[in-house]
């Protein structure tokens, strides 16, 4: 579900309808304060003139056969205040925030493409706790970053295929200790792409599906992949097994640098994904969940945030235009997460040894905690600052 900003106390009702003509909105007797609006050809309600900062909800009811995107927004840049995305014939939302003095308007973008603005609301006083505008992004504002994303995860592709094959061919040597390193380096490799998985298909569960689900958990003869291949060489099982899951690996992952060049990375993904990577190493890696016996989840996550790196490094131009204060808290963020995870670290290689995050101190692992919630709630404005809102 597409998200939306709110807070909101004080409450409206307002119908909406694309076809030409005024569908007038029957006050609600049971909606606490009721603001009854119209929506007439190029408008979008009539909401009232003059309201008090602070806390605003409009019951929004879409009246028209179209979804309509329904915006709070500054009347003198068009930043928005509080969304609905998608709203869907005759369903009803709150549109909720909390305004501080100034002009705004209510803004409707139906499906068919027709627009409406209502007329200026006056909001007067004081509020100690405004909500941000962010800024009415086109669809089209992303596309040099997906592009510039897509060129750089087909860049990796080629070091993860090499890697499995080096993988590969240490377990058909025999050699163990030799595999175990290769399987590291080929992990990291893979999650540091975290922002394309959607993109990678089907090959994502192929090459890092989790046992979790299978009717049979890790003894399932389904089971593929990274961390399929880590229970098998943790758990010292037969090499004609570990070299069956090892030979598949290489040939996915051959598949995926094949098939991605004509995939497509939803725009919508790359904001997202600042958030949503660190927040999956949040809940599988530092709890330990995805360990499955080499100890080297907090390896991941810092691979995680190397690849949360790159995605923000891509987005900078538009986080630094919108928000130059956020972009900044981010970076340290992640400085800080990863001088925590590398003081976990026994060797300066990437393949040396992690502590296992069964194996943390208290004061460690209370510190990653920390500073990780502090980052993923940094990192949670991204996608409300670069959500694509077209004609908003």
């Amino acid at each position: 579900m597409r998200p939306f900003l709110r807070i909101g106390a004080l409450a409206a009702s307002i119908v909406l309808a694309a076809a030409a003509g005024i569908a007038v909105a029957a006050h609600d007797p049971d909606v606490p304060n009721a603001l009854d609006l119209a929506q007439a050809p190029g408008a979008c309600g009539t909401p009232p003139s003059t309201i008090a900062a602070g806390p605003v909800t409009f019951q929004v009811t879409d009246d028209s056969r179209d979804f309509v995107n329904v915006y709070v927004i500054a009347a003198a840049d068009d930043d928005v205040y509080a969304e609905i995305q998608e709203l869907p014939p005759h369903a009803t939302l709150p549109l909720s925030t909390d305004l501080g003095a100034g002009d705004y308007a209510v803004r409707c973008v139906f499906g068919d493409g027709k627009t409406g603005t209502s007329s200026t609301i006056r909001v007067s006083g004081t509020t100690d706790e405004a909500a941000p505008g962010y800024p009415a992004m086109p669809d089209l504002a992303l596309q040099t970053p997906v592009s510039e994303y897509s060129t750089w995860v087909e860049s990796r592709l080629p070091t993860l295929v090499a890697d499995c094959r080096t993988l590969n061919a240490d377990v058909a040597a025999g050699n163990v200790s030799a595999a175990k390193q290769a399987w590291l380096i080929a992990h990291l490799d893979y999650e540091r792409l975290g922002a394309a998985y959607n993109a990678f298909g089907d090959f994502d569960d192929e090459i890092d599906g989790m046992a979790n689900g299978l009717p049979n958990g890790v003894h399932d003869s389904g089971w593929t992949g990274f961390f399929a291949i880590e229970y098998a060489l943790w758990q010292a099982e037969p090499t004609s097994k570990i070299r069956a899951l090892t030979q598949g690996l290489v040939t996915t992952a051959t598949g995926l640098q094949q098939d991605f060049p004509s995939e497509e990375v939803d725009p919508g993904d790359l904001p997202l994904r600042t958030h949503e990577i660190l927040e999956n190493a949040l809940e599988f890696q530092l709890t330990g969940i995805a360990d499955y016996g080499s100890g080297t989840t907090l390896a991941t996550i810092y691979a995680n945030t190397q690849g949360t790196e790159e995605l923000l490094s891509i987005l900078t131009p538009l986080i630094k235009h919108a928000d130059p204060q956020l972009l900044t808290a981010a970076q340290q963020g992640i400085a800080t997460l990863q001088h925590d995870l590398t003081a976990q670290h026994a060797a300066a290689s990437i393949s040396g040894t992690w502590t296992p995050v069964a194996q943390l101190s208290t004061t460690a692992r209370d510190r990653l905690d920390a500073d990780l919630g502090q980052l993923l709630e940094t990192l949670s404005g991204v996608p409300a600052l670069l959500y694509p809102r077209t004609d908003a």
